[in-house]
């Protein structure tokens, strides 16, 4: 198991121009971080950057788990769209420059029924068309492609399922984040245990939760009107100490913290890496139960 931070989680300081993403690098390890997922937002990548952070990465010991990247391939009357397949192998290209052998790809952007299973099951073909495709460009390259649990319409664990076995690509899993699970109003651990055989990467995450009424600012609505706010992580109220016996008893790979509340990214972000290493740490030998 190896603990460390997508860069997403400290996308402000980026912005504001605290550092750039080799200093951003520098401070991760300093702060004890195994590895960096790469998410390009708050700076620029192409391959030649791409090429520079893999040797970054190197200097300082500090592995690169994974890419991870935003994409419809869908057109508004649900065919492929070929342009953005296209584009999908040019960040492949990007990933094998940065040295992965991980990538996650969005799949689709948000649907204005994001539960209706029957359109789900329409798209559900064209999806698994681009997704094979891109999967099977990235085998050249002997990277895995994923889909993450995110974006509403194939966010809930019966429909990642679902697509992954319709791509029927060895190379092509789950970028398992646990506490997206909730935004679709399934149960985390729950969720998890019905998908962690597919994945590739674990995104670990924390969220208040409120029923019944919302609070304001930075809460999302789920579709049955609970209200998530993402938090530090173990200040939230997602159980994520059964969540952690769970991915400890059969992933061994990496995790990624990621935070996306609105208190200070870094502050928040060193104490979210310390508190998933101490959840693991805690776990209980198998021998105990």
């Amino acid at each position: 198991m190896k603990i460390g931070l997508s860069s997403y989680s400290i996308v402000r300081a980026l912005n504001e121009g605290t550092f750039d993403i080799f200093g951003a690098m520098d401070w991760m390890k300093e702060k004890g971080a195994e590895h960096i997922e790469i998410v390009p937002f708050g700076f620029d990548i192409n391959v030649e950057v791409a090429k520079q952070i893999k040797q970054k990465g190197q200097d300082i010991d500090l592995d690169i788990s994974n890419y991870a990247i935003g994409a419809n391939v869908l057109n508004e009357d649900g065919s492929v769209n070929r342009k953005e397949v296209d584009r999908l192998k040019e960040e492949v290209d990007i990933a094998h420059a940065l040295g992965v052998k991980r990538m996650r790809h969005d799949v689709v952007g948000h649907r204005d029924n994001p539960l209706d299973f029957n359109a789900f099951e329409k798209d559900l073909p064209n999806l698994a068309e681009a997704c094979r495709e891109i999967a099977q460009y990235a085998r050249e390259a002997d990277i895995v492609t994923s889909i993450e649990n995110h974006g509403f319409y194939v966010q809930g664990s019966d429909r990642v399922s679902r697509l992954i076995h319709e791509v029927n690509e060895p190379n092509f899993r789950l970028t398992l984040d646990v506490g997206n699970y909730l935004c679709v109003d399934e149960d985390p651990e729950a969720a998890v245990v019905k998908t962690l055989d597919l994945a590739s990467i674990v995104h670990f995450k924390d969220f208040l939760i409120r029923k019944n009424w919302n609070p304001g600012n930075h809460w999302l609505t789920t579709p049955f009107d609970t209200y998530l706010r993402g938090s530090v992580i173990g200040e939230g109220d997602i159980n994520l100490q059964r969540v952690a016996r769970r991915v400890a008893e059969s992933f061994d790979g990496y995790v990624s913290v990621e935070f996306e509340g609105p208190e200070d990214c870094l502050w928040a972000s060193e104490i979210s890496m310390n508190n998933v290493r101490r959840l693991f740490a805690e776990v209980p030998s198998t021998n105990e139960g």
